[in-house]
């Protein structure tokens, strides 16, 4: 009887080591800090990678093998010496494309708007009915917004339970006096617009362009390339009809941001009437980005 509970312990304790979501690489800087002792950075580094990785954000059982890669550097500006900390966190997700070794970034933003209170050995603790630090409330934010992501690109508008989780933490966080959260933060670019974004039917057409773009696009270009890139042909025209002068356009500047270079590769070596027509579509698009697209103008 011993033996038999002990092989329910451990099948147990195997299964939740391998249900949770993220594989989430994490790094905390200070350069800017005036100090010799660095073990508060180090432990704050340790506490961020814990609650990521140690928690089941998604409803589905997911594989070690299946785990989101992602990447958190948060780069400490202002610390009081104490437990009051600012700074600015860059987060970036990324995809496998099916049959080959290349990983597609899906999302990547940098958050001007981190501050938050911690101490040494504090318990980072979150809720998904109320605020209770912005610290955890910022990485609930986004493991929600990266795992929204992914599955918008495996499946069309995969995402939108995962984006609703991530509105339901902007709402709770909104009272908390922390920046990122309101309309009116940061220039209008921040938490609370992307997901205002990610929820907003003005914005429909690019997440599933998203998904048409990884599952008929990338994930065939690698059995074939001239298939793969006449889809992505296909849909690009949907870029042109985004309005990037409304207040709080976000979601396509970040779309522009992860794959702009990507954009640029896929066209590098198509035909050059097919190059053309792609780098008019992205000039259109995507204007801020044209000196990166005029590489599709050499032959």
């Amino acid at each position: 009887m011993k033996k038999l509970f002990a092989l329910l312990v451990i099948i147990c304790m195997a299964g939740s080591l391998s249900a949770q979501d993220l594989n989430a690489r994490v790094q905390v800087l200070s350069p800017k800090i005036a100090t010799t002792n660095k073990r508060i950075f180090q432990a704050l580094e340790t506490a961020m990678k814990d609650f990521l990785n140690g928690r089941k954000w998604s409803v589905d059982q997911i594989g070690p093998n299946e785990k989101i890669d992602c990447n958190f550097l948060l780069n400490v500006t202002q610390w009081d010496g104490n437990s009051s900390f600012s700074g600015e966190l860059q987060v970036q997700s990324i995809r496998p494309i099916f049959n080959s070794t290349y990983t597609s970034t899906v999302f990547s933003i940098n958050d001007k708007d981190v501050d938050f209170t911690y101490t040494e050995g504090q318990t980072l603790d979150y809720n998904n009915t109320n605020f209770i630090n912005n610290l955890t409330s910022i990485m609930a934010y986004y493991a929600y917004i990266i795992l929204g992501f992914d599955y918008d690109s495996f499946s069309r508008y995969g995402g939108t339970a995962y984006f609703a989780n991530a509105q339901n933490v902007v709402v709770n966080a909104q009272t908390s006096g922390f920046k990122g959260w309101k309309a009116f933060d940061s220039n209008n670019f921040n938490r609370y617009w992307l997901s205002e974004n990610l929820s907003n039917k003005t914005y429909i057409p690019l997440r599933g362009f998203i998904y048409d773009y990884h599952r008929k696009g990338l994930d065939l270009m690698v059995d074939n390339a001239d298939m793969a890139r006449k889809n992505i042909d296909g849909i690009l025209p949907i870029l042109t009809q985004l309005d990037r002068t409304r207040v709080g356009a976000t979601l396509p500047t970040l779309f522009f941001t992860a794959k702009e270079d990507e954009l640029v590769g896929i066209y590098s070596g198509a035909p050059q009437a097919e190059k053309q027509a792609a780098f008019n579509i992205l000039m259109q698009a995507d204007p801020s980005n044209g000196p990166k697209y005029q590489a599709l103008q050499k032959n």
